[in-house]
């Protein structure tokens, strides 16, 4: 089967969404069908292909970004150029659903669903019309966890939606040793946060709740909001209980998860839509706490199974859950082998490559009559 999956970014860009596109991609490869990956080059105008992973990556040229959507003319001229069994779409990247929308219609289109557009709202005002059209055109929709059916955008296709969770290799991250000086000489627990420092993300939370909790916090990642959080943390005068360890590579991903003592995801807004380091976490064996969003954070770490949920932009509420589970050795390990024997359940990646792969073929079989193209006919 030739695949194709487009969205706006692929690693080394970081990213939740960036990296459950490559292990997908990957998974494909592996069970041998022919994968291509159809993004934009963040280095510039030029159009760059590689061989990665067994997967051919193309990074179309980029000329701007606007509201975090790269603008690229190269994108749909490599996609007209193009001839897949199934187009893969990641929303949301409005210039690849358009593009697919214009170009392929007809084409046997599956779109994953990752998150509501919260933030942008001009934009969101100027494609609703489009982006209803794209719903329309599609031949599935997959979420990534039940909450998401409840998207105002998806109420009219219901019947198009298909539950698959997002899925990762649990192996890595089961055994791993924590990299030298993490943990060396070092009295206090420790806290992990991992991801892109977005507004959404809620790591300021986690800082204004750090004077009440008696543990240091390692930062993994990079992003606009670094800065203004630094300041908070020297502000809150708990900067020298802050290691910013910037971009990790994800071979070593694993050995930090490996040296905390409990995994923490405050997001304050809707925009995380699930929460991969969540299951990354909970792989290795770390309990959770997370806030309720309404989203797939709480289906993925589910409450006095696998950590703990709290309310969002609440750092009390935070420093309350975090300090009793600290204080608790016996429930820490209770809520880990919980959180080890849920992912072995719903999130191993064999399970998402194999649910995705039915889907494609379900919908190749039934054929690819849109609802767009069965409404022309009435």
């Amino acid at each position: 089967m030739k695949i194709l999956h487009i969205y706006k970014d692929y690693p080394p860009i970081l990213g939740g969404i960036e990296n459950h596109v490559r292990l997908l991609a990957e998974g494909q490869a592996h069970h041998g069908h022919q994968v291509t990956v159809l993004v934009t080059n963040p280095a510039g105008a030029k159009t760059v292909i590689a061989e990665e992973g067994g997967v051919r990556v193309i990074r179309a040229g980029r000329i701007a970004t606007v509201a975090s959507t790269p603008l690229s003319l190269a994108l749909p001229a490599q996609l007209a150029r193009s001839r897949p069994d199934v187009v893969h779409l990641h929303f949301p990247y409005p210039v690849g659903e358009v593009s697919q929308w214009l170009l392929h219609r007809g084409q046997a289109t599956v779109l994953t669903y990752h998150s509501d557009v919260v933030r942008q709202a001009s934009i969101l005002r100027l494609y609703r019309p489009l982006l209803r059209r794209v719903l329309r055109n599609v031949h599935a929709i997959i979420i990534g966890s039940p909450p998401m059916r409840k998207s105002a955008y998806l109420a009219e296709h219901q019947d198009k939606l298909h539950l698959v969770p997002y899925g990762i290799p649990l192996a890595r991250f089961r055994q791993a040793v924590p990299p030298a000086g993490v943990r060396d000489a070092v009295s206090l627990p420790t806290l992990l946060f991992v991801g892109r420092l977005r507004y959404y993300k809620g790591l300021d939370y986690l800082i204004r709740a750090l004077p009440q909790i008696n543990a240091r916090l390692l930062v993994v990642g990079i992003g606009p909001m670094e800065a203004e959080w630094r300041k908070l943390a020297a502000d809150t005068g708990v900067a020298e209980r802050i290691t910013w360890l910037g971009e990790v590579p994800d071979a070593h991903l694993p050995a930090l998860y490996h040296a905390a003592d409990l995994f923490v995801l405050p997001a304050s807004h809707t925009s995380e839509a699930f929460g991969l380091v969540q299951v990354e976490a909970m792989a290795a064996g770390l309990p959770v706490v997370c806030t309720e969003l309404g989203t797939g954070t709480s289906y993925v770490n589910q409450d006095g199974v696998t950590g703990r949920v709290v309310p969002p932009r609440d750092p009390a509420a935070l420093a309350a859950a975090i300090n009793a589970l600290l204080a608790d050795p016996a429930e820490r390990a209770r809520l880990a082998a919980g959180a080890q024997a849920r992912v072995a359940a719903e999130f191993d990646l064999p399970i998402m490559v194999r649910r995705v792969l039915e889907l494609y073929e379900g919908v190749l079989t039934r054929g690819t009559t849109s609802d767009e193209a069965l409404e022309s006919r009435l």
